[in-house]
């Protein structure tokens, strides 16, 4: 007889010009936690810029509806913004759900304290402006320290989601320093999560990225053990928890 495969359900907001998202979740994820997902628009051009407040409630409504059992928000330049925006958004998809909510620059937070990863580099997209705002808000929130950054610059969605690993292993280079203790790469859409192993391997420091982090938030909200192997130390150790 089969074993029953049973599947945990969780959702996720993310921008509608995210290309990256739904590709690494279908191809990597296991067969017992499946993603549902919801567009957020925005009012203005920039990818950095958060999502239209309207967006979040009706599509947070509309994921409730799928009976979801947790709500997980993958825009996390969003978080750089406003010093109450994690708050806000929240208490949005909580009041708006009832489901307990994942705020991706948040998970990165917590996992790099779950482990132990005071010193790091940033790595990222973002444009000089929102990576300043990301050394800060992980300086002052989480007590990091960022020893180094890269950002690539980019002001277009779609020209994000067609990175390759090369512009990550590129920066790794320039900015490796034995001082650090993990190499993050914020941005839900650059294309990174089957990356991650091998580039632990070759730098021998833990990778933390959007996608994969929200994934190891999302299992500890569900009570899973966040272990999946192939996609790096984070969610390749039982204990990090």
């Amino acid at each position: 007889m089969v074993a029953e495969v049973i599947s945990r359900h969780f959702g996720v907001l993310l921008p509608s010009t995210n290309t990256t998202v739904e590709l690494e979740y279908t191809r990597l994820l296991p067969a017992t936690l499946l993603a549902h997902y919801a567009r957020l628009g925005k009012d203005s051009p920039t990818p950095f810029r958060p999502s239209r407040d309207e967006d979040l409630i009706y599509q947070t409504q509309l994921l409730a509806n799928a009976h979801v059992e947790v709500i997980a928000l993958t825009q996390t330049s969003a978080s750089m913004f406003d010093d109450g925006y994690d708050t806000f958004v929240a208490q949005t998809i909580a009041a708006h759900s009832g489901i307990s909510p994942v705020i991706s620059a948040q998970a990165i937070g917590q996992a790099l304290r779950t482990l132990k990863a005071s010193r790091i580099a940033l790595i990222s997209p973002y444009s000089q402006e929102v990576m300043a705002r990301t050394k800060r808000y992980y300086e002052t929130r989480y007590d990091i320290e960022v020893l180094a950054t890269d950002a690539f610059g980019a002001t277009d969605s779609y020209a994000i989601g067609a990175l390759t690993p090369a512009h990550a292993t590129e920066a790794f280079a320039r900015v490796n320093h034995v001082d650090i203790d993990a190499f993050v790469l914020p941005g839900g859409n650059f294309p990174t999560m089957r990356f991650i192993a091998e580039w632990e391997q070759q730098w021998g420091k833990a990778i933390l990225t959007t996608n994969q982090a929200v994934v190891w938030a999302t299992m500890r909200a569900l009570d899973m053990e966040p272990s999946i192997p192939g996609l790096g130390t984070l969610l390749a150790t039982p204990t990090a928890r």
